[in-house]
């Protein structure tokens, strides 16, 4: 079993910068493809960042590209989001997920945090 427990949410103006973390418990963190997800009031889940078990490859939604960076501490048992440049519709709920799978997809993912809210004021 794999607890996930995340950390950083709060408010902040557009233009502002957030930094997200999850830290997760186990000896077997480096066993895990991490990914962060978001979701707003009335919309879907949606897929934010990946990044693969080494650390050495990143994936990005079309709509954070070049403002979100994801890493991770391996060592930690850690995985991060920095979130610059943020405008209102990033406002949601970031969830951080542990899964086996290199995939982009929710529901393939094994493990999830309970959710830290990002609210970006205009």
């Amino acid at each position: 079993q794999v607890q996930l427990v995340e950390s950083g949410g709060g408010l902040v103006q557009a233009g502002g910068s957030l930094r997200l973390s999850c830290t997760t418990s186990g000896r077997t963190f480096n066993r895990y493809v991490m990914s962060w997800f978001r979701q707003a009031p009335g919309k879907e889940r949606e897929f934010v960042a990946t990044i693969y078990r080494s650390g050495g490859d990143t994936l990005y939604a079309d709509s954070v590209k070049g403002r979100f960076t994801i890493s991770r501490d391996n060592p930690k048992n850690t995985v991060s989001l920095q979130m610059n440049s943020l405008k209102p519709e990033d406002t949601a709920v970031y969830y951080c997920a542990a899964g086996l799978a290199t995939t982009t997809a929710a529901d393939a993912y094994d493990y999830w945090g309970q959710g830290t809210q990002v609210t970006v004021s205009s």
